[in-house]
């Protein structure tokens, strides 16, 4: 099932380090690896759609885990 969030893109230090989508609303989404690198910059803000992978674990264990299908930036830092 596609959804669309909207959240601000930060980079976690644990492990071998994670992106997160962190929406509005305080939801902290782990991106899956191989995201555009476009979208992966510390403190900008951007409307997603993807998928929540729910087949999928990683050693971060953030949040959910995101798979990108489009984004559009709506500010950066």
């Amino acid at each position: 099932m596609s959804i669309t969030l909207t959240g601000t893109i930060e980079r976690r230090d644990i492990g071998t380090g994670a992106w997160a989508l962190v929406t509005e609303e305080g939801i902290t989404y782990e991106i899956l690896r191989g995201a555009d690198k476009e979208l992966l910059k510390t403190g900008q803000k951007a409307k997603v759609q993807g998928q929540v992978r729910e087949d999928v674990m990683t050693i971060a264990m953030i949040g959910p885990v995101l798979e990108v299908k489009s984004f559009e930036i709506t500010s950066s830092d």
